[in-house]
């Protein structure tokens, strides 16, 4: 009795399961051990911070104390954040400092010039500070023009000057450099050969005999025997235009 008791447990079929009951209980399984587990802390990468001023036209000393381009900024004809460096202002105080009673009130036109563009509110004015200076590495350079190209380069702005070899430092440097009097020149009224004009003579010329006058936009006229004629308004026929590196200058005759 005793075999045939083992050979009938022998004989019963086992409990099978099905594969998808299976694959499903492993899957409840492996969720239940996941939430148990701590979650691993991965490091988060640093985004680099892009501290460059958008749409930047820094302002160099000499544009500033010239003062032309602060009428321009307000017609509007130049967009963007008008930068100054610190180290361009404190050269500015040293100038409204001088002995020099001509450099001391251009210095101090131009500090006025800046405290009252700042004032503005449709104009963006930024005044990069001595650490600011030191984030961009360009306050151990010696010379400020050199502070003022590497600052425009790194921020890809353009520089704004009166100084003929500044514009052409930062144009060897690949910076865009404005300067004020080629500005100037530009916009100048120009006038050729044989057009008439009609002018008053404020002063005599180089020669006795000579009378200069000036045009709306400061083009010097020179006219042959008008200097009899000084604060006096006369005809003249423009004979010849010489360009020079200060501008034009129209000679002329009396009609």
């Amino acid at each position: 009795m005793a075999q045939n008791k083992i050979k009938n447990q022998a004989n019963t079929p086992g409990i099978i399961l099905h594969p998808k009951f299976i694959a499903q209980l492993a899957e409840e399984v492996a969720k239940g051990v996941l939430t148990h587990l701590p979650h691993p802390q991965f490091p988060r990468r640093r985004q680099k911070r892009n501290n460059r001023i958008e749409n930047a036209v820094f302002l160099d000393t000499s544009a500033i104390i010239d003062g032309r381009i602060f009428d321009v900024i307000h017609l509007g004809l130049l967009n963007g954040t008008f930068v100054i460096l610190d180290s361009i202002l404190l050269e500015l105080k040293h100038i409204a400092d001088s002995q020099d009673t001509v450099k001391r009130e251009r210095g101090r036109k131009g500090l006025d010039h800046l405290e009252k563009l700042k004032k503005e509110k449709n104009i963006k004015v930024s005044i990069l500070s001595e650490s600011a200076e030191q984030a961009l590495e360009v306050d151990k350079l010696p010379e400020v023009d050199e502070k003022l190209i590497r600052a425009a380069k790194i921020n890809k702005a353009k520089i704004i000057t009166c100084d003929y070899n500044l514009e052409k430092k930062a144009n060897i440097s690949n910076v865009t450099a404005i300067n004020v009097n080629t500005l100037a020149n530009t916009l100048k009224v120009i006038a050729v050969p044989g057009e008439s004009l009609h002018i008053k003579i404020q002063h005599k010329g180089k020669d006795i005999t000579q009378g200069v006058g000036y045009l709306d936009d400061g083009t010097m006229l020179v006219i042959e025997h008008a200097s009899a004629d000084i604060g006096r308004e006369v005809d003249v026929l423009v004979s010849r235009v010489i360009q020079t590196t200060a501008g034009r200058i129209l000679f002329a005759k009396k009609i």
